[in-house]
């Protein structure tokens, strides 16, 4: 089977359009808005504060400590229930190990630093929006990191691999195969890869080329909203 034309009209290697923006919460240490199509993420981190209770501190570092919540109505499919669930539980531990490789914890033993993400609309790709938004809020909170993380999910359809699938694409019943990545483009480290679905050995190498050229992209773009803020600062 052939999948040559998508839904949306994109060649089969193009991504979604990307917004993305910092210090979006006031409050917040550090904040981030991130958009890709009709997904749209918004993450905020407070801390590093005092961990309780105590037996769950590290005095050698600093602890990671995520949560992800889809809104009631973000979605295009029946309303989400309101609450933790198995999967929110689930890509919160996902992003926790997807962020950690990249910061440096050894400045803040005995604390914890609380990364909040809600997705406020929805479009598949919310776990690799999630973890885009919460590494550009965490450094726009100004945790040493080692670099940005990126994500981004890549499907097989039929026999095409592709870039940044919709939820019409995951939907797709034949042949479907959906892989979320995330990596660090600057040392070539991936700190998520799933994969639902099966894949051959060459169409996993072409999947991870297609998210490596994906992520280098988003990147770019999660870059110039830092340096934007800089720039609207007096």
């Amino acid at each position: 089977m052939t999948y040559t034309k998508r839904f949306d009209g994109r060649q089969l290697d193009e991504l979604r359009p990307i917004e993305a923006r910092v210090g979006v919460v006031p409050r917040a240490t550090g904040s981030a808005l991130f958009k890709i199509g009709k997904t749209h993420a918004i993450a905020a981190v407070y801390g590093p504060r005092e961990l309780y209770p105590q037996f769950l501190q590290d005095h050698q570092r600093g602890v990671l400590r995520c949560n992800y919540n889809m809104l009631a109505f973000s979605g295009a499919g029946e309303r989400v229930r309101p609450g933790p669930s198995r999967r929110s539980k689930e890509i919160s531990m996902v992003m926790e190990k997807a962020l950690f490789p990249v910061l440096d914890m050894r400045a803040f033993p005995s604390t914890v630093i609380d990364v909040f993400v809600e997705l406020i609309q929805t479009d598949a790709g919310t776990r690799c929006a999630a973890i885009t938004a919460a590494s550009l809020a965490l450094a726009d909170a100004g945790i040493p990191m080692k670099d940005l993380i990126s994500s981004v999910a890549v499907g097989r359809i039929g026999n095409a691999i592709v870039l940044d699938v919709t939820k019409e694409e995951e939907d797709y019943e034949e042949g479907m195969a959906d892989i979320p990545i995330a990596m660090s483009t600057r040392t070539g480290e991936i700190t998520l890869l799933q994969d639902d679905g099966l894949l051959t050995k060459e169409e996993l190498i072409n999947a991870l080329g297609l998210a490596k050229k994906g992520c280098e992209d988003i990147k770019r773009v999660q870059i110039q909203a830092l340096k934007n803020k800089y720039k609207e600062e007096p």
